[in-house]
This record gives structure tokens, C-alpha cells and sequence, in this order.
């Protein structure tokens, strides 16, 4: 007598038999290539950039930590980089891909100084070329997870402007990335409304430059105390490091905080 025995449980293997696991069977009859992928969660992030003009250039500090997740991981990435004297480049978010356009831009330079080009990348044209190649990214469903504040001049004048990953860009006296948008930008504006004809001096502008910052490392958990400032001058660009907003931090506020009682 031949004897089948039911499976042990529905859509169980029955006795003697492998158990086939769900999606092992719909995979082997898959023909085509499977769907491809890219990266949805970057791995290594950069937080909130600060950019300011005054009278006479643009002021911009990132603070120097790389977040692996929730984890303060690398505490020395700069974020912040001089392509030439007129233009300045500093990104939140992926670090690989920071570094990824960064030697884009900076092999750019190079074969403008290869060939005899007179004419120097300015912040308006780098710019005008981030939106180019991040919209070009985004429509090719591989964007870049940058949100890229560019610094210098143009022109002649000040330039400060913003690109985001999907390429929407803007150019603005005051311009953050990241939770800077929320907690800097007000504060910027509120210290440039209170000048009668609108325009911060240097110190000034490095002066509230310091308490966004300072802001930042109190409410962002993503953000650490130790930053790079970078000045943006007719006479070049000058790039101070490893600042330290720690020192001028007070931590009693916290009690009048609530999630901190």
C-alpha cells in the first residue's frame, strides 16, 4: 500500500522531506536580472553646515565629526574644503560622497590650471555646476545624499548659495544645512534684521556664526564641538581648524529643558 503522508504543517515539508523556505523556490525560477539597487541610508553622515555673508565675503563653519549611525564614530572629518580662492565647498550628509565630489572639483581646478584657462572658478559657477550634477543624479535614481552650501564671489560680490541632493538650489545671505535650518537660520536672521542697513561686519558675522554652532552642540545630537571656520575674502580664503565651542558652552540650561528634569 503506498502511504502519503501530509505535510507536518501547512505548507510544511512532509516526513523524510527538506523543508523548502518561502522565496527559495520564486528565486530559483527568477529569469531576469534582479531590480537594482541603490543606497537609501547613508552610512557615514555629516551634519548641519552654518554660512553667513558680511560686507566684505562669507563666513562658513561645519563642525568636524562623521556620525555611523548614532554613533560619534570619526571625530576629525573636514567637511569644509577651498576649491580656489573665490570658491568654497562644504557638505552635510554622506561622507563618501562628499569626498566623492570633492575630487571631482578638485581635478576640475587642475585641468583649468593645466589648460592655461584665465579665467578662475567662482562660487557662482561651482554652483551653477552642483545643480547640474545633482539633478543629474537624482534622475538617474542614484543621487548624491549631499546638501552642499557653496561660499566665495561672484562677480565681484559675495556669493552664498545652497544644492540639495534632488538639486533644488537657492542662494541666500544666510543658508544652513540640516537641523541648522530650524535652529540657525532664525537666529541669523533675527542678528541681520536688527542692523539698520542689513549688512554684518566681519566680527559680527563670525560672532553669530559661533553661537549657532554653539546652539547646535547643545540641541543636535548629531552635532560635536569641535569645528572648522572658513572666511571668504577679496584677499583669499583663510581656513581656521580644529576650533573648540566646548569651552564656551554652559551646560545649566539644561535644567530648564525637559527632557533633561
Amino acid at each position: 500500500m503506498n502511504f502519503d503522508a501530509p505535510p507536518l504543517w501547512s505548507n510544511g515539508p512532509k516526513p523524510g522531506q527538506f523543508y523548502d523556505f518561502p522565496g527559495s523556490s520564486a528565486q530559483k525560477n527568477v529569469t531576469a536580472d534582479p531590480a537594482r539597487t541603490r543606497t537609501m541610508y547613508p552610512t557615514t553622515t555629516g551634519t548641519s553646515v552654518i554660512g553667513v555673508t558680511f560686507d566684505g565675503g562669507v563666513v562658513l563653519a561645519a563642525d568636524k565629526l562623521g556620525s555611523y549611525g548614532s554613533l560619534a564614530r570619526f571625530r576629525n572629518v573636514d567637511r569644509i574644503f577651498a576649491a580656489t580662492d573665490e570658491a568654497v565647498l562644504a557638505c552635510g550628509g554622506d561622507i563618501a560622497d562628499y569626498q566623492f565630489i570633492r575630487d571631482i572639483v578638485e581635478q576640475k581646478v587642475r585641468d583649468d590650471v593645466c589648460g592655461g584657462y584665465t579665467k578662475q572658478l567662482n562660487a557662482g559657477a561651482l554652483h551653477c555646476w552642483l545643480t547640474r550634477v545633482l539633478y543629474n543624479r537624482r534622475s538617474r535614481f542614484n543621487p548624491l545624499w549631499l546638501d552642499c552650501v557653496v561660499a566665495g564671489f561672484k562677480a565681484g560680490k559675495p556669493f552664498l548659495g545652497f544644492v540639495d541632493k534632488i538639486g533644488t538650489a537657492y542662494e541666500a545671505p544666510e543658508v544652513c544645512s540640516g537641523f541648522g535650518q530650524y535652529f540657525a537660520i532664525p537666529m541669523l536672521r533675527s542678528a541681520r534684521e536688527k542692523k539698520t542697513d542689513g549688512n554684518f561686519t566681519q566680527t559680527e558675522a563670525r560672532k553669530v556664526v559661533e553661537d549657532a554652532m554653539r546652539v547646535l552642540y547643545y540641541r543636535d545630537c548629531r552635532a560635536f564641538n569641535r569645528y572648522m571656520v572658513a572666511t571668504i575674502t577679496k584677499d583669499g580664503v583663510t581656513i581656521e581648524d580644529d576650533l573648540d565651542v566646548k569651552k564656551d558652552s554652559n551646560w545649566e540650561v539644561a535644567n530648564y529643558t525637559r527632557a533633561f528634569s
